[in-house]
């Protein structure tokens, strides 16, 4: 008796489970690559609630959206935003641009994660309007069909393999100079489609494609993360996945909450923050990378004291091994693409003008100093403070910059302490003067 009542009520609660996953997969208007849900919270019995939920993470408008890689995970409640952004629908205030949650693989154990959208709210409107608008279309319309129609996307289903000339035009300083072998990297690391590897876009859906193109022209930081990895030792949190229009990834502390740092912090903080750009400029990839401005934001720090970049949206990529396979930027090459969220006339750098000592002078000139300045023994913060005035020069060689941040970080590595506080290199520094 006991083993069929136990049996009864599995057969029960499976049910109920399914009868609750068709509901959700019949009203979903979205079309998936992979099996994607929401959250039991974002899904209660009242209807409205859960159309609020759908509509909150962007499902409703994909695939003008970055993915459904990660939607499972919100729909197994293993994806939770912080109790204390929460509404009682499970929702967080919609007017900001990035989320505190936590994540876990076995609903037992949680770590902290950061949901973000690519653009503000704000912006985000302002660019479904501008879809719609540009077929003269109501307020409210079908933004995935207009771009469907678009002549960029009807040459993104023609093509076999992500070139250049398809990507031309779009406003993101990622793509300003693009080579073939930086895009083959793209779509063969693209996490949003099943059976990635390939340099071809054979195996990518019209929707896998639609969604790569939406989040190239909006914001190309997901894309960054993904083909940079950190595992690799890439300055990048790991990507997780995206579901609608947001993106999951590992969690940061932004720079700017280390202002008033310790000194052997605030020392720690600045000699990895010219590590990182200093890898940036020089890998064993041959790729250039520079930021086109610079905001505390951009940067995080993890629990362990390791500095990150947080946003990538700013980075700017030149292939010194194949150099760019891009044409002249023209009026013709502009289209919906090209404006989505940014002004039509956004002007960005010549690949051929851009100085290896770019994101130096502006870290200097923007970061550093409120990292560094009024903290150490004057003798010292003299030195610091004589080095900062020279690498963040505008009229500067790359010479003398360079030269400066070397200075600079020479003097920055003798006031890094070893102790547990810096686990990302504890306690290894103890053994070798490298950490």
């Amino acid at each position: 008796m006991e083993s069929q009542w136990r049996g009864a009520a599995a057969t029960a609660f499976h049910q109920r489970w399914l009868a609750r996953l068709l509901l959700w997969v019949s009203t979903l208007s979205c079309s998936f690559s992979l099996p994607a849900s929401l959250p039991p919270s974002l899904v209660p019995r009242v209807r409205s609630s859960y159309t609020m939920g759908k509509t909150f993470l962007g499902l409703d408008k994909c695939n003008a959206c970055i993915g459904t890689s990660i939607c499972k995970k919100f729909f197994k409640e293993e994806i939770r935003f912080d109790n204390s952004l929460a509404s009682h629908l499970g929702l967080p205030p919609q007017d900001l641009h990035s989320y505190a949650a936590n994540y876990s693989d076995d609903s037992k154990t949680w770590r902290p994660v950061e949901i973000s959208q690519l653009v503000s709210r704000y912006q985000i409107e302002i660019s479904d309007r501008r879809i719609c608008a540009s077929v003269s279309a109501p307020k409210t319309c079908s933004i995935e069909r207009i771009l469907q129609k678009t002549g960029r996307f009807q040459k993104w289903l023609q093509a076999k393999r992500l070139t250049p000339d398809l990507v031309q035009g779009l406003p993101s300083p990622f793509l300003r100079c693009p080579s073939q072998r930086l895009l083959d990297r793209v779509v063969r690391r693209y996490a949003e489609v099943v059976d990635a590897g390939s340099i071809f876009m054979d195996h990518f859906t019209a929707g896998d494609k639609l969604r790569l193109l939406y989040t190239l022209a909006v914001n190309a930081h997901p894309i960054i993360l993904q083909i940079f990895p950190g595992a690799e030792g890439w300055p990048m949190p790991r990507y997780l996945g995206s579901c609608g229009r947001f993106l999951v990834s590992t969690s940061t502390r932004p720079l700017q909450e280390f202002y008033d740092a310790s000194p052997e912090q605030a020392a720690d903080l600045a000699y990895q923050l010219l590590r990182v750009l200093e890898s940036l400029r020089s890998n064993d990839l041959n790729y250039f990378f520079y930021f086109t401005h610079v905001d505390a934001g951009m940067f995080g720090i993890f629990d362990n004291g390791h500095l990150f970049i947080r946003d990538a949206s700013a980075l700017g990529i030149i292939d010194k091994q194949e150099g760019s396979q891009a044409a002249a930027r023209t009026g013709e090459n502009e289209d919906i693409f090209s404006c989505l969220v940014s002004d039509c006339q956004i002007q960005l750098s010549s690949c051929d003008t851009v100085p290896e000592k770019q994101s130096l002078v502006l870290v200097c000139q923007q970061l550093l100093p409120q990292l560094l300045q009024g903290k150490f023994p004057s003798s010292v913060q003299k030195e610091i403070d004589s080095a900062l005035s020279l690498c963040s020069k505008d009229n500067s060689t790359d010479l003398e910059v360079l030269g400066a941040t070397s200075w600079l970080k020479d003097i920055l590595r003798s006031l890094r302490t070893c102790d547990p506080r810096f686990a990302y290199r504890y306690p290894d520094c103890k053994y070798n003067d490298r950490f």
